[in-house]
């Protein structure tokens, strides 16, 4: 047997110090990584680059730079893209029209990505599906890493000219969004619509937990030409699909931004409340507020005239975390308002009526907004505080045509359903079905009481006018007798006898409001960290 010589032998047997360095060195190829990688910097060139900040917009790596930590992108893919050889030896390359990577905001490893406009105006590879494989491969981080998934948008999806390169057409595949998808159930999933955003693309604007629109930016399923060969309309991009339609009409998007940097920050915000998966909790933050703040203002907020509004905005400011709340669809279905915030530095999605639009009464809009964000905040485990303040459900015939009934009784299915704490404040009118809506038999289901509080399963004018029509018409005054019932009536919609009966858990001075609600939750928030992981929904939505 031989011995074992001074010099480390390779596995063919030559000692490390022998070999040839033009065998060994691998100097050349590493200079082809990095050309390579210096070519996919460029994205689509100076031209296309320049055209882009010339519409007013930054590129994805800008953008990306913009958003996360600085330093902290590592992005994989870099080198995929379309290249072109003469004599074996590359002659041009155009990477592909997406970026993505793992990154970090506010020390929060999430996972990064986004089109970039200046291949190809950001579309797949054709459009044939499967070719844009680095969007699955960073859906599929985000799941099994369970980081968040954070997308900037900004392309056009599909495009016609896959057939001329596949040869063939082919049929739409369901299974190329399962993932994404799935991954709703898992990590926080937003989105930044930063562009001229179509087709598969624009989906997944749709297919998050949150997003936010900057102004200017327009977002339809199908752009302006597509529209004029199908039914013959001419229309702009803005009109289509500009920020007026998405974010004030049709609620498609959540957030309106002013520009990307307003766009950057509120993602980092909204990302500041939300976990980064289900098996883990809202993250919690060292408050600088004090639990036992007692606001003044709260004592007059609510008018005794019962037909007053009132901000709701500022009753929501004056007992969450000074300056905590982060609304949520500001500008859509505004007779209601959602948001998350903080109370004594724990997370808390608000749910409140808005007694400035509509009386507060719950509409079709208003509902599907409440159903989302309730869906939401159960699922990430944040525990809810409703504000009520609701007359019923938006009654008349534009309302019952667009479906209100069925509407709020999907708000009322979720209420239904969530597992996390619920406290609701009951600070003035709670009626009907919509007012079933504001609490849950699921848990708890704590309601607290104010002294202006006006409960019942309908309010008294409307129904003093359908139960005693006939006794009104009868008598000498009809004006006079109405009013007389109204007030015998009103007498017995007293919140005492209520609380006697133990129809309401706590009455209390609307001054204690934080303080009550700290208490309860920072008792019941330890129970989440024993229910963690993605939920079940049971039965068929209304």
């Amino acid at each position: 047997m031989s011995r074992v010589d001074d010099g480390q032998r390779t596995l063919g047997g030559a000692r490390s110090g022998d070999e040839d360095p033009a065998i060994t060195d691998w100097s050349p190829e590493v200079a082809e990584i990095d050309r390579r990688r210096a070519l996919a910097m460029q994205m689509g060139g100076p031209e296309r680059v320049a055209r882009q900040h010339a519409a007013g917009r930054l590129t994805i790596r800008e953008r990306i730079d913009g958003l996360v930590d600085p330093g902290s992108f590592h992005e994989f893919g870099a080198l995929v893209g379309s290249a072109t050889y003469e004599n074996g030896v590359m002659s041009g390359f155009t990477p592909e029209p997406y970026v993505g990577g793992l990154a970090k905001i506010d020390g929060r490893p999430v996972v990064v990505a986004g089109e970039d406009f200046t291949v190809r105006g950001g579309s797949a590879q054709g459009g044939v599906p499967g070719q844009r494989s680095k969007r699955h491969f960073a859906v599929q981080m985000a799941e099994e890493y369970r980081v968040p998934f954070v997308q900037m948008l900004d392309g056009v999806g599909a495009n016609v000219a896959a057939m001329d390169q596949l040869g063939r057409s082919y049929i739409p595949n369901s299974g190329d969004w399962s993932r994404n998808l799935g991954l709703l159930a898992k990590v926080p999933v937003i989105a930044g619509i930063a562009g001229a955003v179509a087709g598969g693309v624009a989906a997944y604007a749709l297919l998050t937990h949150w997003n936010c629109m900057i102004e200017g930016s327009e977002l339809f399923s199908a752009g302006p030409p597509v529209v004029k060969r199908a039914i013959g309309l001419d229309i702009s991009k803005s009109d289509l699909g500009g920020t007026d339609v998405h974010v004030r009409q049709s609620g498609v998007a959540d957030n309106l931004a002013t520009d990307e940097l307003d766009c950057f920050a509120q993602m980092r915000r909204f990302l500041s409340y939300l976990p980064q998966n289900v098996w883990e909790l809202p993250p919690y933050e060292e408050p600088n507020d004090r639990p036992d703040r007692r606001e003044e203002a709260l004592l007059s907020i609510i008018p005794r005239q019962r037909k007053r509004a009132y901000s709701m905005h500022k009753l929501i400011g004056l007992v969450v975390d000074e300056g905590s709340f982060f609304e949520i669809k500001p500008l859509y279905a505004r007779s209601l308002i959602v948001g998350l915030a903080r109370m004594h530095g724990h997370v808390v999605g608000v749910v409140a009526n808005n007694p400035m639009v509509q009386g507060g009464a719950l509409d079709v809009p208003g509902s599907e907004k409440m159903t989302h964000f309730i869906e939401m905040c159960d699922y990430f485990r944040i525990p809810l505080i409703n504000f009520a303040d609701v007359p019923g459900f938006m009654v008349g015939p534009q309302a019952e045509a667009a479906g209100v009934l069925r509407s709020g009784m999907r708000a009322l299915w979720i209420a239904h359903q969530i597992t996390v704490p619920l406290v609701t404040v009951q600070v003035r009118r709670c009626y009907g079905m919509a007012g079933v809506a504001t609490s849950t038999p699921a848990r708890l289901g704590l309601r607290i009481g104010w002294p202006s509080g006006e409960w019942g399963s309908i309010p008294i004018e409307g129904g003093v006018e359908a139960a005693y029509r006939r006794v009104i018409n009868d008598a000498a005054d009809p004006d006079a007798k109405r009013a007389e019932i109204e007030d015998r009536l009103r007498l017995m919609k007293s919140v005492f006898p209520i609380a006697e009966a133990f129809g309401v858990e706590e009455l209390i001075d609307p001054r204690d409001t934080r303080h009550v609600i700290i208490r309860y939750l920072e008792t019941a928030i330890p129970r989440l960290s024993h229910d963690l992981g993605p939920k079940p929904r049971y039965g068929v939505r209304p």
